[in-house]
């Protein structure tokens, strides 16, 4: 192999991958690299042609938002309107996977398409070591959604990223496996002092309560205010059918708990690990000889409420 990197082969995340991370993204490239939770697909937030780049190898709907990665609060308060709300959430869960949608400031340098021509921004401060080393090297406000095809299953490995994307981003960070394995929660804060979960991810709606005080409001606004909020997502390509106690021959079987399958969620019953092998177990039912899909029940607590609600878009 020559001296070229080969697109191919996902790059070890060292100080010198992280170096050409920072080096192409200062330029206006991609850079897919981890997240805690699934592979993002990486450009800086504040260049038009930078974001479209992001669109174009996702082939992803202009009408969904794109969540900012941010290294610190500080860097966030410059982007959007933070009241005693957001500087209590970005407190408590910061870094870490919650993301906060907020009023937009009208002096933010974020390139329209971000938004999707909101009034709000989607930010999230990460606690990944390489994604927070590409943040700071870099000095630069990062739009990553997951780092794969629009609407396909997401990317908890990098040679996941690598099956779905190729040679659409020059450069893919190999940090491992994605620890929480599910896209971050995602909670708008509401100008009439209200609160609303737009996607359930590992930070539960009641560890946000417990910060807000009071529940959330229910209502959905109807409109696309968050990434995920399409019904049809995270699809493998084939039917998938939910609380399976058995799968029939001509189906793949994700098992959980004492339901086994042919791989399992988490033969334990441990939610948290069920969260983290989710995707990577769609990917191998995706890849495998049978034309359907089984998933075995996954009780709706706590982090079972974002598992069942990424498995009933896989399943629209």
């Amino acid at each position: 192999m020559s001296g070229k990197h080969d697109n191919h082969t996902p790059r070890a995340a060292d100080a010198a991958g992280i170096a050409a991370a920072v080096e192409i993204l200062q330029a206006g490239g991609l850079v897919a690299l981890p997240t805690e939770t699934v592979y993002g697909l990486a450009a800086r937030a504040d260049e038009a042609d930078a974001v479209a780049a992001i669109y174009r190898a996702k082939g992803r709907p202009d009408f969904n938002p794109l969540i900012v990665h941010v290294g610190a609060l500080a860097q966030a308060q410059r982007l959007a309107q933070f009241d005693d709300r957001a500087r209590a959430l970005a407190k408590a869960f910061w870094p870490g996977a919650l993301t906060l949608v907020l009023p937009l400031r009208e002096d933010a340098r974020i390139a329209p398409a971000v938004t999707a021509g909101l009034a709000t921004i989607a930010l999230r401060c990460p606690v990944h070591p390489v994604m927070r080393a590409v943040l700071e090297a870099s000095g630069l406000a990062l739009a990553a959604p997951s780092a794969n095809r629009s609407g396909a299953v997401s990317p908890t490995r990098a040679a996941h990223v690598v099956a779905s994307l190729g040679d659409a981003v020059p450069l893919v960070l190999d940090g491992g496996a994605c620890a929480a394995g599910i896209e971050s929660t995602i909670v708008a804060l509401r100008a009439n002092g209200g609160w609303q979960v737009l996607r359930p991810g590992p930070i539960s709606e009641a560890q946000i309560a417990a910060v807000l005080g009071g529940a959330g409001d229910v209502v959905a606004s109807g409109g696309i205010e968050a990434p995920g909020q399409l019904a049809s997502h995270y699809a493998p390509g084939k039917p998938v059918r939910l609380n399976a106690n058995a799968a029939e021959p001509d189906e793949f079987l994700i098992g959980f708990g004492a339901l086994g399958g042919n791989v399992s969620l988490s033969a334990s019953g441990d939610l948290a690990e069920a969260a983290a092998r989710l995707y990577d177990c769609l990917h191998q039912a995706a890849a495998a000889p049978q034309p359907r899909i089984a998933v075995a029940p996954v009780p709706e607590g706590g982090i079972g409420a974002a598992i069942n609600d990424r498995l009933r878009r896989a399943a629209a």
